[in-house]
């Protein structure tokens, strides 16, 4: 019987399973790569918004306190978006005419909330609550990064599983004292994680819980 396939065919065979080997985990590093990028999470992105809001002058150079304008940060799962009273009780003093804040203006007049676009957004499988956080030590800048350099606001890292994983399997490497948690500033004095292991126990955090599904998805 003469042979069917030529001396040829088992090369063939062998780089043509290769090169789908190669095509197929070059597609899955792509999809990875894609999940975790800038383009998928908006990290970093200047959000635009109905009014330029500047942390940077607020924060940095007036020397607000995240509170004044997050009111429910301690005890609620959402921070809270102040409304335009808030704004008017110093624009209705300061820049009152200043063009830029024609949209905060018209919306005190009106009774109209202002539709600002979410920067942190979780999706709805996700069950995130700052006030615990607030609770337990962790610091509005470990998630938010330096608002106060932030001239729009952005979303300073990835909000992915395993960003929240990295804190929740090792807390004590980001917990700081209560009363440090709206410093932007603050740095330890001596070691982290001497510090922070003392703080773990202190503040009761149970960290065999932390990694537990039903603490993030109910």
């Amino acid at each position: 019987m003469p042979q069917i396939f030529p001396r040829s065919a088992n090369a063939t065979a062998r780089a043509s399973i290769l090169g789908s080997l190669l095509l197929i985990g070059g597609f899955l590093f792509f999809l990875d790569s894609f999940n975790r990028s800038n383009y998928q999470t908006n990290q970093s992105l200047e959000i635009v918004q109905p009014v330029m809001f500047e942390h940077t002058r607020h924060v940095a150079g007036n020397g607000l306190d995240c509170r004044y304008c997050h009111t429910s940060v301690e005890e609620s799962h959402f921070a809270g978006i102040p409304p335009v009273e808030t704004c008017m009780t110093c624009h209705s003093q300061i820049l009152k005419g200043a063009p830029i804040l024609q949209p905060v203006r018209n919306s005190y007049e009106m009774g109209a909330p202002l539709e600002w676009v979410r920067v942190h957004d979780l999706g709805d499988f996700v069950y995130f609550n700052h006030s615990i956080h607030i609770a337990k030590g962790m610091a509005c800048v470990t998630c938010h990064g330096h608002v106060d350099e932030m001239a729009l606001m952005w979303q300073e890292n990835t909000l992915q599983m395993q960003w929240c994983l990295d804190c929740h399997r090792a807390p004590e490497k980001y917990i700081r004292p209560r009363e440090h948690v709206f410093d932007l500033d603050w740095e330890p004095e001596g070691d982290q994680i001497a510090m922070g292991d003392s703080l773990v126990e202190a503040y009761n955090i149970n960290v065999g819980q932390l990694t537990n599904c039903s603490i993030c998805h109910r």
